[in-house]
């Protein structure tokens, strides 16, 4: 099942951050399997700087009931952020993300995903990115080597590579 028309990206509101980090927290346990409790102990207070920061530049995927089910967050022409919520995984609204991202962004946009992360590598990888580098920790000195990944212009009128088959699902580098 995919993401339904009533679903919507829309900005974040300021009133849910605290929802968005949870979402965060989910997400980061179902898809980040070679992080510690200490790691996610780490992360939090970081994230929850990056979600409430005025310079964030955050967009909800919304449910019906305008409940977010995932987010992207975006600096310039890169994807800093790109959390789903593990009950919405592989239906399509990361896609849908980055494919606003790409809406608001026109050019070529970046990502940073973990190395260890082999979910996120083939969801960016089937839309058309591809590794330009690597760090051999994370923007924090932590042991997580990080893969910098680029995806050029897409042609006009085509913001995304066909739709893939279901398989790897959403997540970023957190």
């Amino acid at each position: 099942m995919s993401i339904d028309a009533t679903s919507q990206v829309r900005r974040a509101r300021a009133t849910e951050h605290a929802a968005l980090t949870a979402l965060w927290e989910r997400s980061v346990r179902a898809t980040h399997d070679f992080l510690t409790e200490a790691d996610i102990v780490f992360y939090r207070p970081l994230v929850v700087e990056y979600l409430t920061s005025p310079s964030s530049t955050l967009w909800v995927l919304s449910d019906e009931s305008d409940v977010a089910i995932g987010f992207v967050g975006l600096d310039g022409d890169s994807i800093a952020a790109l959390f789903i919520d593990p009950a919405h995984r592989g239906k399509g609204g990361g896609r849908r993300l980055v494919s606003h991202a790409q809406r608001l962004r026109p050019g070529a946009l970046t990502v940073d995903v973990n190395e260890r992360n082999a979910l996120a590598r083939g969801f960016y990888e089937a839309l058309g990115f591809a590794v330009v580098g690597r760090t051999p920790v994370d923007e924090y000195g932590r042991p997580h080597p990080v893969l910098h990944m680029r995806r050029g212009q897409p042609p006009e009128g085509d913001a995304l590579p066909a739709q893939r088959p279901a398989g790897p699902k959403e997540c970023s580098r957190w």
